[in-house]
């Protein structure tokens, strides 16, 4: 099943997709022509995310695959609990997630093997559009070295594995019917910001303006 008018950021830590999303929902607040948008992100900010960003910053320490079903369990609440995505979407707004599924098969896939991850996403639904926001994992890792708090996959060797790891699966992706566009993340924000929002108006949501 393929949810329409649902977009999906998906990159390497580091590839800018949490900014690209802030400037989205600033472009959407400043034009009252435009749809009503849903900007959103996974890990969620509920309890089953907050859980999950403790084991991403370290603070605590999970199995693989502990993980793997509570990031499948966080997606099913935030597609179908209360004002969830598709409460959004029946709704009419655009939604906009920083990562999704596919987030699960590359970096779970990597730490407890591909099976697990792809039998516990298999029924979510696909987005209509997918834009993979590429770049080089060094250039990436060069810009995460200011963070305050340092994540368990941010370093330059798994960053590699999740690039090749994206690459892999994005056909498979095109092949269920999700249109899939590959942005140049090393680009500056502002040419990287334009070449969304160029992907973006080719939505029916948007067209129709």
């Amino acid at each position: 099943m393929r949810i329409q008018n649902f977009v999906v950021f998906e990159g390497g830590d580091g590839s800018g997709t949490t900014t690209q999303i802030d400037c989205l929902k600033k472009r959407f607040e400043a034009d009252s022509a435009l749809p009503r948008l849903y900007a959103t992100f996974e890990p969620t900010g509920g309890p089953i995310g907050n859980l999950i960003r403790l084991a991403l910053k370290g603070d605590i320490t999970l199995q693989p695959e502990t993980l793997a079903r509570l990031f499948a369990a966080d997606r099913n609440e935030h597609l179908y609990g209360s004002a969830g995505i598709m409460e959004h979407h029946r709704q009419g707004s655009l939604v906009v997630s920083d990562r999704y599924a596919l987030s699960s098969l590359v970096y779970q896939g990597l730490t407890c093997g591909r099976e697990l991850p792809r039998e516990l996403n298999a029924s979510f639904p696909v987005p209509e559009l997918l834009l993979f926001f590429d770049i080089e994992p060094e250039t990436a890792c060069r810009r995460m070295q200011n963070r305050s708090v340092k994540e368990i996959y941010e370093y330059l060797d798994f960053q590699i594995q999740v690039r090749e790891r994206y690459k892999s699966l994005l056909p498979w992706y095109e092949r269920n019917g999700t249109a899939v566009a590959v942005i140049d993340g090393a680009m500056p924000q502002e040419e990287v910001t334009e070449a969304v929002w160029r992907e973006l108006q080719n939505l029916p949501i948007l067209k129709s303006l």
